[in-house]
């Protein structure tokens, strides 16, 4: 079976994770503490980041932008691209949008500020979370959330009509976000409908049950109706 070497709060792990599952390609998830650098995960992918895909043919894969597109080449029955030329450029413009911007302003500060430095700090002595990077975070959220909301407001899905890697990469961001509590979806109603579409397909019931050790899910991460 194919290998997924991921981490429960990674972005763009959980962005392959939910692509693999849209496209009904089973695999097994091997959680990595990446921040350890182990000789495993660096003789896959030296760069020691998640997530790494190990294929069926054994062909090693790392990084989300090039696992996306690899996906797309060897499995391309079931397209997340885009039907046509402009299509796939905005799906890609979008994809890249949360997967640069959202990721920077948001996503990985947050993820670092409220996961990471817990291991870092208690292993090798490192600053604890900065309270001004969080709280930048949490602002920057508010523009991210009301141009989803004018996206979907125009169009059915982020990039058009159909549901594709764009709606994929910006789930997989916001789903970690709305673990850790911190998407003001009472400010938001249009994005949050979208999102509750997505939290109710079949591809993201597996994040529904991810805990992190000593850090528990918001409320309503679990509730389809929030």
């Amino acid at each position: 079976m194919r290998t997924l070497y991921h981490y429960t709060l990674c972005p763009y792990s959980r962005k392959i994770r939910l692509l693999l599952a849209e496209k009904k390609l089973d695999f097994s998830p091997d959680p990595e503490k990446f921040w350890e650098k182990k000789a495993e995960l660096l003789q896959l992918n030296p760069a020691g980041q998640v997530p790494v895909l190990v294929d069926l043919n054994g062909s090693v894969i790392p990084d989300s932008s090039v696992i996306s597109e690899y996906l797309e080449d060897a499995y391309p029955e079931n397209s997340f691209l885009g039907k046509d030329l402009m299509q796939r450029v905005e799906v890609r413009r979008l994809t890249a949008w949360f997967d640069d911007k959202f990721a920077k302003e948001v996503s990985l500060s947050l993820v670092l500020e409220k996961t990471i430095k817990r291991h870092l700090s208690s292993s090798a002595g490192g600053a604890g979370p900065n309270s001004a990077a969080i709280r930048a975070a949490k602002d920057h959220i508010n523009h991210h959330l009301e141009y989803i909301s004018w996206l979907v407001d125009r169009r059915k899905w982020l990039a058009g009509d159909d549901f594709s890697l764009a709606d994929i990469t910006a789930a997989a961001h916001l789903s970690v976000v709305d673990y850790l509590g911190d998407v003001p979806w009472d400010k938001h109603e249009v994005a949050k409908e979208w999102y509750a579409r997505i939290k109710s397909r079949p591809s993201f019931r597996a994040f529904l049950n991810d805990r992190i050790p000593g850090i528990a899910p918001s409320a309503h991460y679990t509730d389809l109706d929030f």
